[in-house]
């Protein structure tokens, strides 16, 4: 075989690999490349739309959804009420009902964090209608008889300053009292230490018998379940997390009716009280300096007019039993705020405040920032990929075109191996039909 029929050959196939194997390839490459590229701009832009107006919306929403939930789990607490008051008024009977209502809570034990099943309710007692504990159960467990206490007298209450039997003891059949947050306060230094503020909301209903009040029945609905609604929520996500971070500026909070602050991802915020039981202060413009240094940094929102005119109006029109969104500054950042009241109604909580408000609030030069290094990274991924997908495609060209010359070179030496030796001067076929004739 003569080199021009051995370069046609190689050719040949060099052209077919090309035709059938290079090109697609390319044109994959092209596309997927094409693919990446456009997705990277997509996703950058809606990273840079930084809390339009649909957004702004979508988040109202979610806090409107979340808000209406607390009101039905409330609700649901208020009917559990109702049923203690006709089970049997026996520990056994009082001790099942605690150990059968239950509901998860997020918790962290070393490096796991998981869902765990524990009772609604830290506390249910019996009282009479002296103030007498008659029936404890606390944490699950019979309480002593030598732990039962009056409790007409708010100084032998668990926090030392409840009045849950006597508010109680002035309704009608039927009707409850529902207590604020009680709890112990949490200082930023013990917070930053890893406290966590615990604490109890208090369903307390008369009872009555032919002879009119017998006593009060009471419940203590363990904090937890309560914060749970708004600590594991981010606005601008829908995924969950354990703790929302407060540095961020990317978190959900509950207020009660009051103004005051009873969940929140820096717990030092939440009301609570000093051991003696007395209130610990909500910070205002005359005391902010003093509160701060002793780590002492309640906020009610009502006051908060000195930082900015619209965080008072935020919870006067929450408390209102209206939704809305505000933009205000804090800590010379501009905060964007969606709110929305909670209309869950009992005799210390009327209409139209209700049990109080959700607020989630968004920091929006952090969100910007937060926005600008994502599309960086988006650009960055983008390109990485880019390259990667020409440098594959050049080795595989390379190596290709390799095991093309290889195969042409093996089909040259078959065909040079079955023609008979001699052969290869002769001239082609049409030569010999020219001698015939």
């Amino acid at each position: 075989m003569t080199e021009s029929k051995k370069d046609k050959q190689f050719f040949t196939v060099a052209r077919v690999f090309f035709l059938l194997i290079v090109i697609p390839l390319s044109l994959m490459a092209i596309l997927i490349a094409n693919g990446i590229f456009k997705l990277g701009v997509t996703v950058k832009e809606r990273a840079v739309t930084v809390l339009d107006q649909k957004s702004q919306e979508e988040i109202k929403v979610r806090a409107i959804n979340l808000a209406d939930e607390v009101a039905s789990f409330l609700n649901e607490r208020k009917k559990d009420l109702l049923i203690a008051t006709i089970i049997p008024a026996t520990e056994s009977a009082y001790k099942q009902f605690v150990n059968d209502n239950r509901r998860s809570v997020w918790v962290k034990e070393g490096d796991k964090i998981k869902q765990v099943m524990v009772p609604l309710y830290t506390e249910m007692s019996l009282i009479d209608k002296n103030g007498n504990e008659v029936i404890k159960i606390t944490n699950g467990e019979v309480a002593p008889k030598a732990r039962l206490t009056n409790v007409s007298n708010p100084a032998n209450t668990t926090y030392k300053s409840e009045v849950y039997f006597s508010k109680a003891k002035g309704l009608n059949k039927g009707e409850v009292y529902v207590s604020p947050v009680t709890g112990w306060y949490v200082s930023r230094g013990e917070f930053e230490k890893g406290k966590r503020f615990s604490g109890v909301v208090r369903f307390a209903t008369p009872v009555y018998g032919r002879e009119g009040f017998q006593g009060v029945v009471q419940l203590a609905l363990d904090y937890r379940h309560l914060a749970g609604f708004t600590d594991h929520v981010i606005p601008t996500s829908s995924t969950a997390v354990f703790e929302a971070d407060a540095s961020t500026g990317n978190y959900a909070y509950m207020v009660d009716n009051r103004g005051f602050i009873i969940s929140h991802p820096n717990d030092y915020h939440i009301a609570g009280l000093l051991p003696d039981g007395t209130p610990v202060p909500p910070i205002t413009a005359q005391n902010q300096a003093e509160l701060v240094k002793k780590g002492q940094e309640v906020l009610n929102l009502t006051m908060m007019g000195f930082v900015d005119p619209n965080m008072p109006q935020i919870a006067s029109e929450a408390m209102a039993g209206k939704s809305g969104i505000k933009m205000y500054k804090f800590a010379n950042h501009t905060k964007f705020v969606a709110y929305a009241p909670i209309k869950f109604y009992a005799s210390e909580f009327p209409a139209p405040s209700g049990f109080g408000w959700i607020g989630m609030g968004v920091d929006v030069e952090k969100f910007n920032e937060l926005a600008t290094k994502t599309t960086q990274n988006i650009e960055k991924e983008a390109k990485a990929w880019t390259t990667t997908i020409i440098l594959i495609l050049v080795i595989s060209i390379v190596i290709l075109f390799a095991i093309a010359a290889l195969l042409a070179r093996g089909i040259s030496r078959s065909i040079a191996a079955e023609v008979p030796p001699g052969s290869e001067g002769e001239g082609p076929f049409y030569e010999d039909e020219d001698e015939d004739k």
